[in-house]
């Protein structure tokens, strides 16, 4: 009977897939039918030693069910944890007030050479860099509404001009696609093709800038991709014209690091390296050019004495009135018929937007937003610091004050230490909600919170991420510092209201 069973359970197994020795015939029948049993089993739902009972001998690799079922819950927690870290990534700054430029003249350069058409970037370099350098100009000009850019690119060893230094972001995001889908039909978009040329976009750069006020930044930003540049003379004299006219030159590499750009960024920068970096993907270089919106620090000559541009002068600026008419008439900026539109202050002539210079007077007209948007460099928004569970079941805190999101319960007591609530512990102060005003604090890597709350320094109130990105990208505020200043009249009676904190 034993016999036929097996003969009946060994004709579901080719001789293929047994490799043992043939012995006996009623051995090898034995050794398949156990084959053939192993392989119709089905797979145990938990291991053996994952259970409870498990055998004496057993015991040294024995783990709770509840272990494993936490090691399950990792990688969805380590996904939750990596994405805040991106969204954290551009609050890696210090925040220390310094003396900044917040009126900026940028000469942004492109590299259209042929070493741009490589593929590490998806779809191309090129492609890429269109796309990240529209997103840059409209970032650019939300974090410094009273600056101007111009925009240049190079190939075939020349630098051509793509748009005129102005404040307009419209003008610019509309010549940077105009590379890639011309506006006259009978065009043709312009392909990466031949080699670029430093001298030629510094020189011409150089040129753009030599008639801007000395109370703004002269910088230069080079996204370059190539590892060779075409000069048809000696560079370094251009470099040397460039710190005596204090052109700043920041350079985003694609490739290997160059020694030319090396000394271009160190020589322009006062010896600091810092302003070139290679980007080895295209999310990095997106990042590395979202950081050039912030205003450079203001710094000092060899002498100790302070730059041109740090020197305290006043400047007369105008605050146009907003004009609707019922007949169109000619703007003085463009020369075309609107109906709307800006009359300067001073000579009374119309402009379509703000900010900009006059073009009969020269004079500075823009919106008091537009200042007030600019001093937040100045001053800006110090860092919140993540909450470890210890510090979220002292506060008690069930929700974001900005949003009112709802937070993560926190764990048991015994089950909350961890050598990344110790890491925190140490960022988030002592247990007694003491104020965090440690200066070094503000300059450390920002990363994400264990408890998904993150912490003012000063009021002591829990966020979110999402309104730790909104309130220091885009507010530049604290809500919960602005919720608890309590608004009092003044004492001459005017009724006039002052902010007292």
């Amino acid at each position: 009977m034993a016999d036929s069973d097996y003969d009946q359970e060994s004709d579901d197994v080719s001789d293929d897939e047994y490799v043992g020795p043939k012995a006996t015939q009623n051995n090898a029948r034995t050794q398949v039918a156990g084959k053939s049993r192993i392989q119709k089993a089905p797979a145990p739902k938990a291991h053996a030693w994952a259970r409870r009972g498990s055998t004496p001998d057993e015991e040294d690799a024995y783990i709770p069910a509840e272990e494993e079922a936490e090691e399950d819950l990792a990688p969805r927690k380590s996904i939750q944890q990596m994405e805040e870290e991106r969204k954290r990534k551009r609050l890696r700054k210090d925040t220390k007030p310094f003396q900044r430029g917040i009126i900026r003249h940028v000469v942004l350069v492109l590299d259209l050479s042929e070493a741009m058409s490589d593929k590490d970037m998806r779809p191309s370099r090129y492609h890429a860099t269109i796309k990240f350098t529209q997103e840059y100009v409209r970032e650019f000009f939300e974090q410094n509404p009273i600056s101007q850019m111009s925009v240049l690119g190079m190939h075939d060893g020349l630098c051509i001009r793509v748009s005129e230094l102005s404040g307009n972001p419209a003008e610019h995001i509309a010549a940077i696609q105009s590379l890639r889908t011309p506006r006259n039909p009978n065009e043709i978009p312009k392909e990466p093709k031949g080699s670029p040329s430093l001298q030629n976009a510094l020189e011409l750069a150089r040129a753009t800038l030599y008639h801007t006020p000395n109370h703004g930044t002269r910088e230069v930003i080079v996204v370059f991709g190539s590892l060779l540049s075409l000069d048809p003379g000696d560079i370094h004299q251009t470099i040397r014209a460039c710190v005596r006219d204090r052109v700043r030159v920041s350079i985003i590499g694609m490739g290997a690091r160059l020694k030319i750009c090396t000394e271009i960024v160190s020589r322009t920068n006062a010896g600091d390296e810092g302003e070139y970096v290679v980007a080895t993907d295209q999310e990095l270089l997106r990042e590395l050019l979202l950081a050039t919106t912030t205003p450079p620090v203001v710094r000092a000559t060899n002498a100790g004495a302070a730059a041109p541009e740090a020197e305290a002068a006043l400047m007369m600026m105008g605050f146009p009135s907003r004009v609707v008419e019922d007949t169109p008439t000619m703007c003085a900026c463009h020369g075309i018929l609107t109906s709307g539109g800006y009359t300067c202050s001073r000579c009374s002539v119309k402009v379509c937007s703000l900010p900009v210079t006059c073009p009969s007077c020269q004079l500075t007209l823009l919106l008091s937003t537009h200042l007030a948007r600019s001093y937040h460099h100045l001053f800006p928004l110090r860092n919140w610091a993540e909450v470890s569970w210890t510090r979220a079941r002292e506060t008690g805190s069930k929700e974001c004050v900005s949003c009112l999101s709802a937070f993560p319960e926190p764990p048991p007591p015994e089950d909350a230490i961890s050598p990344t609530s110790k890491h925190h512990g140490r960022a988030n102060g002592h247990a007694n909600g003491a104020h965090r005003q440690a200066e070094e604090d503000d300059g450390e890597e920002q990363k994400a919170s264990e408890s998904a709350r993150y912490e003012c320094r000063v009021c002591e109130s829990h966020f979110c991420i999402d309104c730790d990105m909104f309130c220091h990208m885009v507010l530049h505020n604290c809500p919960g510092c602005l919720s608890k200043a309590t608004p009092a009249v003044g004492q001459n009676g005017t009724g006039d209201v002052e902010m007292a904190g």
